[in-house]
């Protein structure tokens, strides 16, 4: 191959997300720090009803976003918060892993893709057996392990998992996109009764000094977008966000002006993310 992920530590040091490619004949690499403290749900100022998703029994939770969006940090403050909570069996599957969690009220195994699984879909068949209550899926890339992810929420466990969408909608059309056209009014049933929600993360830059903040949307499945999603109008997902912020939804659109009027983006920013006005 002509690139390769992986997480490289420095004992006492750091840990560092490394990215090796070819390019031009030689080797690249581009490296970043994965902080040794895992951050809260509330110093990441993620929504919160994110506490409420991480103490459900089971069903499927999404976390999209594009590369770099801070959807792997995101998982890793869930998974911190129910290990500190909660008294439950987690096995995370990962590529690479970033954040080590150590056991607290819950054992956590950490599965790494490539050298303790050959894939997420192997890795995922094979947690079913190992009795979790909590299973992370660091991307769901393909059919084989979507459909495993659906079913492990079927079958009593809480599912977390990653894709790399933009919104609500496109992530639910994207999941049933992926499965042939006669098993996709299965699936759309099937999506609509597991379905705890999905959490859409953009960072922005602040307005003032460095740093960045994430703009959120997320949808909850309320019995409404259960329907829409078996309806095949994950389109009306939007309308539905927009007023159910008693819910906990927003969209992003609805974010990004709050961060807008509270001067924490700058009118430029959030310029190039709002369609009017």
């Amino acid at each position: 191959a002509g690139e390769v992920d992986l997480s490289y530590s420095l004992p006492g040091i750091s840990r560092y997300r490394v990215n090796v490619y070819r390019q031009r004949g030689g080797v690249s690499i581009a490296a970043r720090v994965i902080p040794s403290h895992i951050p809260s749900l509330g110093e990441l100022q993620m929504p919160k009803v994110l506490r409420e998703v991480a103490e459900k029994p089971h069903g499927l939770f999404l976390v999209t976003g594009p590369t770099g969006s801070g959807k792997s940090t995101t998982l890793a403050a869930m998974i911190n918060y129910i290990n500190e909570t909660q008294a439950k069996h987690i096995v995370t599957l990962e590529d690479p892993i970033e954040y080590l969690h150590p056991h607290k009220r819950s054992i956590v195994d950490q599965r790494e893709i490539g050298n303790d699984t050959m894939s997420f879909a192997s890795g995922l068949r094979a947690s079913l057996r190992q009795d979790p209550d909590v299973i992370l899926v660091g991307e769901m890339r393909d059919l084989e392990t979507i459909s495993t992810a659906i079913t492990a929420a079927e079958t009593g466990h809480l599912v977390l998992a990653t894709l790399h969408t933009n919104d609500a909608a496109q992530t639910v059309d994207r999941i049933i996109d992926v499965f042939p056209a006669e098993q996709q009014g299965q699936i759309r049933l099937q999506v609509a009764e597991v379905l705890i929600g999905i959490l859409s993360i953009r960072l922005l830059p602040l307005a003032k000094g460095k740093g960045r903040v994430a703009a959120t949307e997320i949808l909850i499945n309320t019995p409404a977008a259960a329907n829409l999603i078996r309806q095949n109008k994950s389109h009306q997902l939007r309308s539905l966000m927009q007023t159910g912020r008693a819910l906990g939804m927003h969209t992003m659109e609805m974010h990004i002006r709050e961060l807008l009027a509270t001067q924490i983006i700058s009118p430029a920013v959030a310029g190039l993310y709002l369609t009017e006005g």
